[in-house]
């Protein structure tokens, strides 16, 4: 379907920035509408790069306005929008409302969606980002990685995940973990768990990958980006991996303005 836009004129007269409001990018059939924002600086010449923004909350829970949440501190839209990208943030269904790899699909979903509507809000089309955290990040980097069936028009040219789980055989074997949950009946089965992780789909021709993780994180094991982040190197792709010291899940005890410019910094490498 066509994604349907929603201008808000007054953001951009106000705050030098045009954006785009409940952005219905999916219709499907026993499930609720799916939405994007997305936010272009109306000064930054065209096309302008695009960061799509996957939040966490264990596949479960969430909201993609980041001034909602806990980030609001380190502004990563208005830090991405200072650096001359526009930045979109979308939703995804929840662990609670339909199985994995509906999530996966929904954000090539939007991706395909924004890229269609590049040449309306002047996106560059050939220089899309995913940056995710934790449920995000892992989303983030199999957005990046798992091609299979997947059309072209939602490829990602650069992935960013913070503290994301990238294997997923070996976290989460309890029932009611988020990992269980997300997987739905396919929990039970290994080989289910294992193309569920973005370590999975290591390949040479993987985009670039920022990977970074906070040592003292007992949710999301720092090993799981140090392992992903091998395998990259390994493959032939190009990967870095930053370890945040003593910040637990969600770069707690960290700076989080730190984590955000070596993301974009990594962005501006890449795109």
């Amino acid at each position: 379907m066509e994604a349907r836009f929603g201008r808000s004129r007054a953001a951009e007269d106000v705050m030098n920035r045009v954006e785009y409001r409940d952005v219905v990018f999916a219709e499907i059939d026993g499930y609720r509408p799916l939405l994007l924002d997305l936010t272009v600086p109306a000064d930054a010449p065209a096309p302008v790069p695009l960061l799509i923004w996957l939040h966490g909350g264990a596949w479960r829970v969430g909201s993609p306005r980041v001034g909602d949440s806990w980030l609001g501190v380190a502004d990563p839209v208005g830090a991405a929008l200072a650096a001359g990208y526009a930045l979109a943030t979308v939703q995804y269904r929840f662990s609670g409302e339909a199985h994995y790899p509906a999530q996966r699909d929904d954000v090539r979903a939007a991706v395909a969606a924004l890229r269609r509507l590049a040449p309306e809000a002047g996106l560059d089309p050939a220089r899309f980002g995913a940056w995710g955290e934790s449920a995000g990040g892992h989303l983030a980097a199999v957005l990046g990685l798992d091609r299979r069936e997947a059309e072209p028009d939602s490829e990602v040219q650069a992935v960013v995940a913070w503290y994301a789980p990238s294997d997923l055989t070996t976290l989460g074997r309890t029932p009611g973990s988020p990992e269980s949950l997300l997987l739905g009946p396919a929990a039970e089965h290994e080989e289910a768990r294992r193309l569920a992780g973005p370590l999975a789909h290591v390949s040479p021709a993987a985009p670039p990958t920022l990977l970074m993780h906070g040592d003292a994180d007992k949710l999301v094991p720092c090993d799981q980006s140090r392992r992903f982040a091998d395998a990259l190197t390994a493959a032939g792709a190009t990967a870095e991996f930053v370890v945040v010291p003593g910040a637990g899940h969600c770069f707690a005890g960290a700076d989080l303005r730190e984590p955000v410019r070596l993301s974009l910094d990594f962005f501006d490498r890449h795109l």
